[in-house]
């Protein structure tokens, strides 16, 4: 077996980027403190094609030298808005027609593997801050909580492996499932 090299890889460029249709899912981060997270939340966006980033709070925005060690130039290809707050961009969301989903464990979540999207629909799917999580006053405005099956000792996976894997499961489900 040969690995490819990335001219194989056939990737679209930015601008073929801008133009491609989108997974319909807006990733909200929620005071997310790690430029390295920020990056790489970046780069997985760009990877599953979602349509847009919303940086809330001491979410650092780009340019920043930190954010694109890991983002490699995805923060050129995502569209990104900043607020100053979370609830800000949840009602900017909310008014667009996005169902505001919070990607935490709570009381009556569904679990990941559970939960059917529904093509017709646009989601924003919220990941919080690596201590605290989401917020308290962003978990009370949400329209549903997933939560992501855990079977070891930790008591949760760290930002961009959710996010990582939450991405993954919505583009299977919508993109490639439909």
């Amino acid at each position: 077996m040969r690995k490819l090299k990335l001219d194989e890889l056939n990737r679209a460029s930015v601008d073929e980027f801008k133009e491609q249709a989108k997974l319909p899912v807006a990733v909200v981060l929620d005071n997310v403190r790690s430029m390295h997270n920020i990056g790489s939340i970046f780069r997985t966006s760009d990877g599953f094609a979602v349509e847009q980033i919303c940086l809330c709070g001491i979410t650092a925005q780009p340019p920043h030298r930190e954010i694109e060690k890991t983002a490699l130039g995805a923060t050129l290809s995502v569209n990104w808005t900043y607020y100053e707050t979370p609830l800000q961009a949840v009602e900017q969301l909310r008014g667009e027609g996005y169902q505001i989903i919070a990607v935490e464990q709570a009381e009556n979540s569904t679990m990941l593997n559970e939960f059917v999207p529904d093509p017709a629909q646009k989601y924003a799917l919220i990941f919080g801050n690596e201590v605290n999580g989401v917020s308290d006053e962003v978990m009370q405005s949400i329209d549903a909580c997933i939560e992501i099956p855990q079977f070891g000792t930790k008591h949760s996976f760290n930002i961009v492996v959710s996010a990582g894997i939450v991405l993954w499961d919505f583009f299977a489900k919508l993109a490639i499932g439909s």
